[in-house]
């Protein structure tokens, strides 16, 4: 295992009985690519895990914490609070871009700084501490480095559906449905950027841009919404 990674061990607060299992973590099926002699695994399998992890300990916590939620907020907050932006957000805070082994091509196109492969390696750490530590630790860990950007979703609304709301305001005030297009696409296949724009009857009302088209229809739909006084 690199120093670099015994820092990491050292910040995490944790000593790792096999060490493999924490570099493995770390290694992008890129590396393995042009490292055939590499012995571990990428870290697919683990990131597998470390989402299934995530989910139960979220789940559990929002069960405890919001005993006056329906289970339909339940969802959404866990949603919201283990998709690819808050994962890489978490992700960026303990500098985990900085441990990744990447291909030469995935480190030139800026790989260390891609939300999905930040948030893919954050599961796959949590899946490591896991196995090799135990539940209680890895509840320890989302407890530390993830869960406190919950208030702020629920505060700010975050995990609002925004297509499902437009898509009912429309249907509701207007009696149409919203119609989402591609504007534009960019990039290579890996680091695509999409602007999509959410039509209202034959008006542009608004526009999206993300990192994928999912994103940026809800993008789209969110500023329809805060704009919805013009369109209707």
């Amino acid at each position: 295992m690199t120093n670099e990674l015994e820092k990491l061990e050292k910040n995490l607060g944790f000593k790792f009985k096999n060490k493999n299992l924490l570099q493995a973590a770390f290694i992008h099926r890129s590396y393995l690519n042009e490292h055939p002699e590499e012995k571990l695994p990428h870290n697919e399998r683990l990131e597998f895990l470390g989402d299934a992890v995530l989910g139960l300990v979220v789940s559990a916590y929002l069960y405890k914490q919001y005993p006056n939620h329906p289970e339909g907020d339940l969802t959404n907050f866990r949603s919201s609070l283990v998709n690819a932006k808050s994962l890489s957000q978490a992700a960026a805070f303990l500098k985990i871009g900085d441990y990744l082994y990447l291909s030469r091509g995935e480190e030139t196109t800026g790989g260390r700084n891609r939300q999905y492969i930040l948030a893919n390696t954050f599961e796959a750490l949590v899946g490591a501490i896991f196995l090799d530590q135990g539940v209680e630790e890895a509840k320890r860990f989302v407890q530390k480095y993830l869960l406190p950007h919950l208030p702020e979703i629920i505060e700010k609304k975050l995990y609002k559906d925004f297509k499902s709301l437009l898509q009912e305001r429309a249907q509701e005030e207007l009696s149409t449905a919203p119609i989402y297009k591609v504007l534009e696409e960019k990039g290579p296949d890996h680091a695509k950027t999409f602007q999509i724009g959410v039509y209202i009857g034959k008006t542009l009302a608004a526009q999206g841009k993300g990192s994928s088209k999912q994103t940026s229809e809800q993008e789209a739909a969110r500023k329809a919404l805060e704009n919805w006084d013009k369109i209707g």
